[in-house]
């Protein structure tokens, strides 16, 4: 098996490197009391988009600095008991997809609420400034200012708001609210259970925003990451600022908000992933301290993983 990272057993061991802000918790116990002040004023608008079987809406609310996002919801219908909920979040730049393919889990009795993240390829605002998309550049958006307003900071408060939506649903069973998603959708899927405790189990898939410290080290800020070598190159050529720049990373790097989780985790990652690089999924997966499993592909990178889906449905089934 060729090796692009550490060996197996190293990475079961490994613990990070990027730096932990020394007020880490008191950072994010400040932006959950910003979100509790937010009034979401949920909106449900029927879409064009309906089939015999589940009842399609396009949902909008109002996340932290006055973002309207948008995510899409999508529930059975002729369900007489409390139903099960999966919140789906998408890969960076992109978008919470297309109806059909969320059609699997409502023709099981679920629920679907898959967000837009406010600024990438959706229906979300950036009010960052400007209104509209902005598409990519988030993760040192803010990196300029004060740590509260990374933009990231605000995406996974998006995460918490809808998920506290979700409990609030008529018909939900608040014991069977799970997140899933890959890449981007990951590290949301992540954030949003690590910040909404009651998310009772999450399917990560090679979670993004991780050990930036390690992803910059290995040489690899391109791809996903590249923002990181941009914002070296633009503005600090001689990293005179560096330990300042991964400190403040540090924020939002989800390897720290990991040990909140309380939910059960199924975690599934690549071997060969030079997108976000294995040993930084494992700084996460790592310090979780939940009940948790770990699906390893060895042959495979930051791509479709074979049964990947068919296994986290069975685990959202499982009671």
């Amino acid at each position: 098996m060729p090796l692009v990272d550490m060996p197996l057993e190293q990475l079961k061991k490994y613990e990070g490197r990027n730096p932990r802000p020394a007020d880490f918790d008191a950072y994010w116990e400040r932006a959950l009391e910003e979100l509790e002040a937010v009034e979401a004023n949920l909106e449900l608008i029927p879409s064009a988009f309906q089939t015999p079987q589940a009842e399609c809406f396009d949902l909008y609310f109002t996340g932290v600095r006055g973002a309207r996002i948008h995510a899409k919801y999508i529930r059975p219908k002729k369900v007489n008991t409390p139903q099960p909920v999966i919140l789906q979040f998408h890969g960076y730049t992109g978008d919470s997809g297309d109806w059909q393919d969320k059609l699997a889990y409502t023709s099981l009795g679920f629920s679907v609420l898959a967000l837009d993240c406010r600024g990438q390829g959706g229906s979300s605002e950036d009010t960052g400034g400007v209104k509209g998309n902005t598409h990519n550049g988030h993760i040192i958006r803010g990196l300029d200012d004060h740590p509260d307003n990374l933009l990231f900071r605000h995406i996974y408060l998006d995460t918490v708001q809808l998920a506290r939506i979700a409990f609030g649903l008529p018909g939900v069973d608040p014991q069977r609210v799970y997140a899933a998603g890959g890449s981007q959708g990951g590290a949301l899927t992540i954030a949003c259970a690590a910040l909404e405790p009651r998310v009772k189990k999450l399917a990560p898939t090679f979670p993004f925003l991780c050990d930036y410290k390690r992803v910059w080290e290995m040489d690899l800020d391109k791809d996903a990451y590249l923002e990181l070598n941009t914002f070296f190159r633009k503005f600090d050529p001689l990293h005179e600022r560096e330990d300042e720049i991964f400190e403040k990373l540090g924020y939002i790097d989800l390897q720290y908000l990991a040990p909140r989780i309380q939910g059960e985790v199924l975690f599934f990652t690549g071997l060969m992933d030079t997108i976000c690089p294995p040993s930084t999924q494992f700084a996460a997966y790592n310090k979780i301290i939940s009940p948790k499993q770990l699906v390893v592909y060895p042959d495979f990178g930051h791509e479709w993983l074979p049964g990947s889906a068919d296994r986290a449905m069975q685990f959202f089934l499982e009671e």
